[in-house]
């Protein structure tokens, strides 16, 4: 019994300095290296991708029918503004423009004015109105004799009423006159409508290039006959180019009317050409949620044409404000980032993704840090959450 006694009393000595031991361990902070976080100010920008589109397309047709005659320009071909670019036979047109110069013309002569010259004016009278007038007058002037003599009695009362009636017939008979001449001179003015009609489907036959380009497909040979708006060629116009590109949901409201962008492309490696944002679609695809823009290069370069497929940098914030740590303060394991912020003599574990690297300082997002926050940057091994450590 004595002997068991003994036993316990140094089994429980034992223990109560292993306790000591192990305490004095757990108290013994670690001696760690820190590091301020910065606050820096960087560019924002997201990458997406985009396709150059030419400036201008048009498909080039006739407004009238007609078997074409000439086509001046081939695939590849560079025409200007305002050249002839397609011709049909006008020998039909030519024949419905005198058609209608002459049915003009017989018009004008029926109120007496000369041919055609380009410029009319609606005539003061004709010889029928000239005879309508003197009739007319010659009735007045019998009436109102009339009027004096039937008053004493030199005349009859029905001679009086037949020279009344007859002043009134000539009254209407001058009025006709005049509706005729109004009659007749509209008349002149819708036919003088059909020979401007006809003479510009005549100069229709005849297609002129509508803005400087390159023709980048031809659809018809000459010899065949066409109906009026059927497309010939397809024009180009590849200066400047167009840059189109499709903007995230999560970036739209980034983007505004003037925001600066850079892209390149692998038709010229190395370098990187500059553009900004001109339009913007109001609305996005509701199919894929992105915003369409369209931006304008900052000055044309020979080398890009449209089509190309482009890499663009799409700067969203010039001056966006973040937090930033040294990159040794970052420790990876298991597919985590990881960091200590000390504070109060301890080391608070902070798990994060971490955003892009600039100079060595790597962006915490989040507002997980704030500026002038102190972070070890040695012994991130031998760190735990909450663990004692000195400086």
């Amino acid at each position: 019994m004595k002997h068991l006694l003994v036993a316990l009393l140094f089994v429980s000595a034992c223990s109560k300095q292993d306790v000591r031991m192990t305490q004095a361990k757990t108290v013994d902070p670690i001696a760690v290296k820190t590091a301020a976080a910065v606050e820096r100010a960087v560019e924002r920008a997201i990458a997406v991708t985009g396709t150059l589109v030419p400036d201008e397309t048009v498909t080039v047709s006739t407004e009238v029918p007609g078997r074409i005659v000439a086509i001046r320009a081939d695939f590849g071909q560079t025409v200007h503004k305002g050249d002839v670019l397609i011709e049909l036979d006008r020998t039909e047109y030519d024949l419905q423009v005198e058609r209608s110069r002459g049915a003009l013309n017989q018009a004008l002569a029926r109120v007496s004015l000369p041919a055609y010259s380009g410029k009319i004016a609606p005539p003061d009278t004709t010889p029928g109105v000239r005879t309508a007038i003197a009739q007319f007058e010659d009735a007045k002037y019998k009436y109102e004799n009339a009027a004096k003599l039937v008053k004493t009695g030199d005349i009859s009362q029905d001679r009086f009423s037949e020279l009344e009636k007859a002043l009134r017939a000539r009254q209407s008979a001058l009025d006709g006159a005049r509706d005729e001449l109004r009659t007749q001179w509209m008349n002149v003015t819708a036919l003088e409508a059909d020979l401007k009609i006809a003479e510009k489907r005549r100069g229709d036959t005849q297609v002129r290039v509508p803005f400087d380009g390159v023709v980048g497909e031809k659809l018809i040979s000459a010899g065949q006959f066409v109906k009026d708006n059927i497309g010939i060629l397809k024009l180009v116009k590849v200066s400047p180019v167009r840059l189109r590109l499709e903007v995230p949901e999560a970036a739209a409201n980034a983007v505004k009317t003037g925001t600066p962008l850079t892209f390149t492309t692998d038709a010229a490696n190395g370098v990187q050409f500059e553009a900004v944002v001109r339009e913007l679609n109001p609305s996005l695809d509701a199919r894929n949620r992105t915003l369409t823009a369209e931006a304008r290069l900052t000055k044309p370069d020979t080398r890009l044409r449209p089509g190309m497929f482009v890499q663009v940098r799409l700067v969203t914030e010039r001056a966006a404000k973040i937090v930033t740590v040294p990159r040794q303060a970052l420790y990876s394991i298991a597919g985590l980032t990881k960091l200590f912020k000390i504070e109060n003599g301890a080391a608070r574990l902070i798990t994060f993704v971490p955003g892009p690297e600039q100079d060595g300082f790597v962006e915490v997002p989040g507002g997980l840090l704030q500026s002038g926050d102190r972070v070890a940057i040695n012994e991130l091994a031998a760190l735990t959450n909450g663990m004692k450590v000195k400086q």
